[in-house]
Order: structure tokens, then sequence, then C-alpha cells
């Protein structure tokens, strides 16, 4: 009698358990797990405009990958000289769509607190991409590359790009660019940079001629290039004119190709180039680093950083969590949980080897 009494609860504690549904599996009868959404869904994907190479294509991989991933892409662009409003507007459309999940490649992180929240007030989650949104705890998830890294790379390759160009210099002469204030993303480039310059400035190896070793200082309004040129032409006529520039630290090669040419125009490429930096891996720079013109930039596989975004979503989607590889990043009002790829520093000696598997740059290495 004992026996059959035992066996008699533990069946009624399996069927318990049956009807409970206690995993995530479906229990909706809609072919979605608990807490997750069916295909089909909209994924919203806002990005801020086309002034960087890496973001004309992001929004062309988005589509393609959500849309192979059995969801519907919804992705925007807000390329205007209001920008951020129109990104704002475009993000509130797509909650009004239903989207399940929001992308954000934030024009202005600080300018989407009542968007992502409304967001979160509709059960959809929030993934910042490559820039984080701040000061608001309405986001879920970061995706990006290790952007102190990469300001690091730029700080370290442009002292050994300095050492090799210039080999009888005791001391070097250098200036100093930072993307647009409206990006997170460029203080922490700036930052990581200067964790390296600054030693070096503090104990003379390297000067910064005009002074301007401040990040408001050196800020690139839009991250438009013509911003930058027109810096460095003023940088070159109130500085430079008896004096030997070895170097300029840019955060990106839009605004590298910027600094280039306004160098060439002012003839101070001569006898030596200076050692330019640069981050984006961008096609029209590949070949100034193949002929010696820039001197690095930093590769950012923008494919493999939107696959890592749309892996998040069909985690998500399954009613999971989103996978993470690194410390929380603080946005000034919570710990997002981050995902990080690492960033790679390119220059003319390990080109070919960095994009042997990329069919539009590779073939410009052999050039």
């Amino acid at each position: 009698m004992r026996k059959i009494a035992i066996t008699s609860v533990a069946v009624a504690a399996v069927a318990l358990m049956a009807l409970s549904g206690c995993s995530t599996r479906d229990t909706s009868g809609t072919g979605t797990a608990k807490g997750g959404f069916k295909a089909g869904s909209i994924i919203g994907v806002a990005l801020p405009d086309k002034t960087s190479e890496n973001w004309v294509l992001a929004g062309k991989l988005f589509t393609e990958a959500i849309t192979k991933a059995g969801f519907k892409a919804d992705v925007q662009y807000a390329p205007s000289a209001n920008t951020a409003s129109e990104q704002a507007s475009q993000i509130s459309t797509m909650n009004t769509k239903g989207a399940k999940v929001l992308i954000i490649g934030a024009f202005d992180g600080k300018q989407l607190g009542s968007q992502v929240k409304a967001a979160h007030d509709n059960g959809a989650k929030v993934i910042a991409y490559d820039r984080i949104i701040q000061d608001t705890p309405n986001v879920d998830y970061y995706v990006a590359y290790d952007n102190e890294k990469v300001g690091e790379l730029q700080g370290q390759a442009l002292l050994d790009g300095m050492k090799a160009r210039f080999p009888d210099a005791k001391t070097y002469n250098i200036e100093l660019f930072s993307g647009a204030s409206t990006d997170p993303n460029a203080k922490v480039f700036f930052d990581g940079a200067m964790k390296i310059l600054q030693p070096k400035i503090d104990d003379k190896t390297v000067k910064v001629v005009s002074g301007q070793t401040a990040i408001g200082q050196t800020q690139t309004t839009g991250w438009l290039a013509a911003n930058a040129q027109s810096r460095m032409d003023t940088l070159l006529a109130g500085h430079y004119s008896n004096t030997v520039l070895n170097g300029v630290l840019s955060p990106n090669d839009t605004l590298g190709r910027a600094i280039i040419k306004s160098i060439q125009t002012a003839g101070k490429d001569k006898p030596v180039m200076p050692v330019v930096t640069g981050q984006d891996s961008e096609a029209a720079s590949i070949p100034l680093i193949m002929s010696g013109v820039q001197y690095s930039t930093i590769n950012k596989d923008t494919t493999a950083l939107v696959n890592q975004a749309v892996a998040m979503v069909k985690e998500l989607a399954a009613g999971k969590k989103a996978t993470t590889n690194a410390p929380a990043t603080n946005n000034g009002s919570v710990d997002v949980a981050t995902y990080y790829l690492a960033p790679e520093l390119v220059t003319k000696d390990n080109a070919a080897e960095s994009y042997k598997n990329n069919p539009t740059l590779e073939p410009l290495t052999q050039q």
C-alpha cells in the first residue's frame, strides 16, 4: 500500500508539472516561447545617418539578416540637419507599429529617453548598437566593438608610426582630433588614445603644438569631413609655417582622409608624410594605407557586429536572455548588459591578412 501511495504522488507531480508548463516552451498557442515572440514580428532598426561607410553597409546587412531570421525588418536612417529629432520620430513610429525589439544606433545618445521608455511600456526590448544610449534605465543590451581598446590601438599606432617614419627624431609634434560631441563613442575613443599618449605628452616626448588637448577643442561636429579639413587648415596655418608635423590622431577614416587632404594641400607631406590614424576600414582608405599615405585604420567588421545583434534578437524571440561577454556598461542611469567584439589594428604590414576574407577590401591590398 505504501509503494502504491508513493507512486500515485509521483504521477500526480509529473502531471502537475506538465500542466503548469515549467519551462520556456510554448504555452500560448501562438508558436512562441514564454516571454518571446513569433516569427514575422517587426524588428526596428534605427540608424543615425550615412556619414560613414559602415553605417551605409549596416542598413543593408540588417535588412538581409533580420529577414533571413524570419522577422520583418523596419530599417530607418535619419539623414538631415535635424537628425536627432528625426530619429526620435522614427523610433516612435516603430513603437506604434508594435516592434518587438529596437536596435538603435543613436545619433545623439542622450535624446531618446522617452522613445525607449515607450518601447519598454510596449513590452519591447532595446538593444543599443555601436553607441550606448545614455541616461535612461530603459536599455536592455549594448552590442559594440570595444571602443576604449580602439582608442588605445590608435594612440599606440600614432607613436609606433612616428618612430618608424621619423627614426632620427627625439620628440614629435602632433595634433589631436575627436568625433562628434553628440556621439558617446567619441569620448571613449579619445580617452583610450590619451591613455597611451598622455604619458608621452607629460614627459615631453610628444608635443601638441596647438595646445588643443581637451576633447571640447578637438571635437568634429557631425563627424563631417569638411569640419575636420577646415580645422586642420587652421592648425597648419597657425602653428606649422616653420614647424614639422609628425602625426595626427584621427578617430576614423573619413576624417583621416580630410586631414590628409589638408596636409597635402599645405605641402606638409614633404619630405615625409605625417602619420595619420583612422578607423572603420573604409574602402577609400585602404589604397592610402597600402601606399603609405594613411598609416593605419581599425578593422571593425560590420557584418560580424550586425550578425551578433541579430543573434541577440533570435535569443530574445526564443524567450531567452541575450548572450553577453563583457562587464556591464554604465550609461549614466543603469548598468547595461554588454557584448563586445574585438577590434584589430591594420597597417600596410597586415592589411592583406586582416582582409583576406573580405571580397571588397582584400583586392585593394593587392594593388
